[in-house]
């Protein structure tokens, strides 16, 4: 099985219409591969060969499989979220949170509610 920082790398290439149809996935998951035909044609106007050839092509970079006809996600929305933050946060600022941080803010004024989620983080951090 690919680490993250593999499946990060595969899946930030992820284009627009791609992001598309893994939130359909993942909105629906588990899901029938007919469902999901049907589905994609439904939101997406696509054909059921365009559909198929996505699947394939999500599913060889290891965000979903289609086992017996019925699709699922290996990589849940969450942590795809946090990868591709991750990575924007590696490639842009060095890694760097609080560089992150210093230019999100510095434009940008946080709210108490803000401030008070990033202290419990920092300190659920600290805890673990």
């Amino acid at each position: 099985m690919e680490s993250k920082t593999q499946k990060g790398t595969a899946l930030s290439r992820l284009g627009n219409m791609e992001l598309q149809f893994a939130k359909i996935i993942w909105e629906q998951e588990p899901v029938p591969s007919g469902e999901l035909v049907r589905l994609c044609r439904e939101r997406l106007s696509w054909q059921k060969s365009t559909t198929y050839t996505m699947l394939r092509r999500l599913c060889e970079k290891g965000l979903f499989v289609n086992q017996g006809g019925v699709v699922t996600a290996r990589v849940k929305e969450e942590e795809y979220r946090a990868m591709q933050s991750e990575q924007f946060v590696e490639e842009t600022f060095g890694g760097s949170l609080p560089l992150f941080l210093a230019a999100f803010t510095s434009r940008k004024k946080l709210s108490s509610r803000e401030i008070g989620e990033l202290e419990q983080m920092i300190q659920k951090s600290r805890e673990g």
